[in-house]
């Protein structure tokens, strides 16, 4: 029976199926995202550039109008000028960040990530607004530092990480808002953003504009979909290692920073903020 003609082409009919459903979903380049900057990250972790990526559940990327369920307000709305240099007037006036770092580029890179900032209402916008530069606050020094203090004498190499392989003279250590880190971030982010990470981590501590789409790339891959569990959480999602004990002061601080934020835009933060 299983080699009759019914049987064979009812197998062959499945395999023709499987493969036009295959061929129909598009290009998916990486689980968990990474994409390319003309790509979307799906709400299943895939890049691509059709309404299956761009549609519902988009998690970031050029995503449709009204996907990602949130109706968000205007990030340039609420990170006003006064905002943006009140954040780094704290900053010493021999800070490398001081003229690094401007409002123009983060607005410039923000637009490329048009899904940040749009929660499930206008004060969840603000809380992801205020959660994100209470991060950056804290790991730039109020946009003083550019890169990790001593961090071209730390090894930020997974050698094991085939996808994304280390180049031979290249260190992975924290550069730009977020202080991006190791090559599986730089790999992938270099080919979201436009850039070689790689081979040439340097720029995102050379471009203020490629500094922010990195660390936007970073926030929309890995802290953005946390933000529903408060801010604990994107703190541990940027830094696990200071949880749990591990450096109570800097998850404090980071708190801190959050909470100050949210008086400023007239938001309550919520709970868990520490984690």
């Amino acid at each position: 029976m299983a080699n009759s003609p019914m049987a064979m082409f009812t197998f062959l009919t499945l395999v023709l199926a499987a493969a036009l459903l295959l061929s129909a979903a598009g290009p998916a380049d990486a689980q968990n995202c990474g994409c390319r900057s003309n790509e979307c990250c799906s709400q299943y972790g895939y890049c691509g550039t059709t309404s299956a990526y761009c549609g519902q559940g988009c998690q970031a990327g050029p995503c449709s109008s009204g996907s990602g369920g949130g109706t968000g307000v205007s990030v340039e709305s609420v990170v006003t000028a006064a905002f943006f240099n009140g954040i780094k007037s704290q900053a010493g006036s021999t800070c490398a960040g001081k003229s690094f770092y401007t409002r123009q580029s983060f607005l410039d890179a923000a637009r490329a990530n048009p899904n940040f900032g749009k929660g499930s209402s206008k004060d969840a916008s603000k809380r992801e607004i205020a959660a994100f530069f209470a991060h950056v606050t804290h790991e730039t020094g109020h946009f003083c530092y550019i890169e990790e203090i001593s961090g071209a004498s730390k090894d930020y190499c997974d050698e094991k990480n085939t996808q994304w392989p280390c180049q031979q003279g290249k260190g992975y250590y924290g550069r730009g808002p977020l202080q991006l880190s190791w090559n599986y971030n730089y790999g992938p982010a270099g080919k979201s953003v436009g850039f070689d990470g790689l081979r040439n981590p340097e720029k995102v501590a050379q471009d203020p504009v490629v500094a922010f789409k990195a660390a936007l790339w970073f926030w929309m891959n890995n802290v953005h979909q946390v933000m529903p569990r408060g801010f604990g959480a994107t703190t541990r999602a940027i830094n696990g290692g200071e949880c749990g004990g591990g450096n109570s002061d800097a998850v404090n601080a980071r708190a801190g920073y959050y909470r100050d934020y949210c008086k400023k835009f007239g938001v309550d933060p919520g709970s868990s903020l520490t984690c």
